[in-house]
């Protein structure tokens, strides 16, 4: 797979790039390493994404390239235009979002470069591999395929980013030697300061974020004998700390910091519907929950957009928790008690 890819990326010359709605960093980063990569071996590249970056990303090279796709002509023509059109970090049309419709319709090869589970199969070729760590990772190894002295402070920024982001900072089950391997020759070659890194990327939260953060946090529950926490972000909360919706990226991880919580979500209110991030340990796998709300993603970390209330939900996909995941069944259903009050409490205030 690698190899047929990195022919067919060496054979052509006009390429559009794209991921998936709401990018993080390992799509942006993923991203500016392979156009860096292409646009040193002479290639036309445009990268155009369905939403904005997040602006904790505002700092790596090349990220003014970034075109959020508004289906202009001329930007509808690069689509039509390009030899190849590669897809990173997600393999399902639905998550392209304005993009959709055009890379489908668009007479390119369509290149998928991926790690999520269960790709669909309208991709003319693919490197996916479910057990890396990262797209970031992936892409690494293509350009270390071709020739690993490319790899400048440019390129290893990006990667950098994109395999730190997508581990959690080398947190999660998906880490292995090679991935700090990789990670240290980015090190070496880019000349990089971990230190600095970091604090770009998570240590710069502004003071409508921190209360957010506050909020969201009070809204914490546990579910199902203390496996299972839940976190909610309504839109009056956003409305009222003026923080933004892209401050609450890594909020989940604190649910599933609970002692003893082995899975945690984390509900966003959205003017459209709900987005849900799963979030889990070990052997307890999200992907296929996700994918049963109709969304996807890793084993241990996934989403879904459900077009519905948040409180309906909140009720709905807590209470559907037994039926993916290995959990203990709590006498008079998957709520219990308490947990009926705090979300009756919780509806009543978001209907005020």
């Amino acid at each position: 797979m690698r190899a047929a890819v990195l022919a067919l990326l060496l054979r052509h010359e006009r390429f559009v790039l794209t991921t998936h709605v709401r990018p993080d960093g390992d799509a942006i980063g993923s991203e500016l390493a392979l156009a860096a990569f292409l646009k040193r071996m002479g290639k036309q590249v445009r990268i155009f994404n369905s939403d904005p970056h997040p602006e904790n990303l505002d700092w790596l090279p090349g990220s003014e390239a970034l075109e959020v796709f508004s289906n202009a002509p001329a930007q509808l023509a690069a689509v039509a235009g390009a030899d190849v059109v590669a897809v990173l970090d997600t393999n399902a049309q639905d998550r392209l979002g304005t993009l959709a419709e055009p890379v489908r319709n668009s007479g390119a090869v369509k290149v998928l470069i991926d790690h999520h589970t269960e790709p669909e199969t309208w991709f003319d070729a693919a490197f996916a591999e479910d057990t890396a760590s990262s797209t970031g990772e992936l892409i690494y190894e293509l350009i270390c395929a071709h020739d690993p002295g490319l790899i400048d402070a440019a390129i290893a920024s990006a990667l950098y980013a994109a395999i730190v982001t997508d581990t959690g900072s080398f947190r999660y089950s998906s880490v292995t030697p090679a991935v700090h391997r990789i990670t240290a020759d980015l090190i070496e070659r880019g000349g990089l300061r971990p230190d600095v890194i970091y604090t770009a990327l998570y240590e710069t939260r502004t003071p409508q974020g921190l209360r957010l953060l506050a909020r969201v946090l009070g809204t914490l529950a546990i579910h199902y004998e203390g496996l299972l926490s839940t976190l909610v972000v309504s839109q009056r909360m956003l409305q009222e700390t003026g923080a933004s919706s892209e401050e609450t990226e890594g909020f989940v991880n604190y649910g599933l910091s609970v002692e003893g919580v082995q899975v945690g979500l984390i509900f966003t209110e959205t003017a459209h519907g709900t987005k849900v991030s799963f979030r889990s340990k070990g052997d307890r796998h999200v992907d296929a929950w996700a994918r049963a709300l109709g969304g996807g993603g890793h084993r241990n970390a996934s989403g879904a957009f459900i077009r519905r209330p948040l409180d309906v939900v909140v009720d709905e996909v807590i209470a559907s928790a037994a039926d993916y995941l290995a959990l203990p069944e709590p006498e008079g259903g998957a709520l219990s008690d308490e947990d009926q009050e705090l979300l009756a409490l919780f509806n009543h205030k978001a209907d005020q």
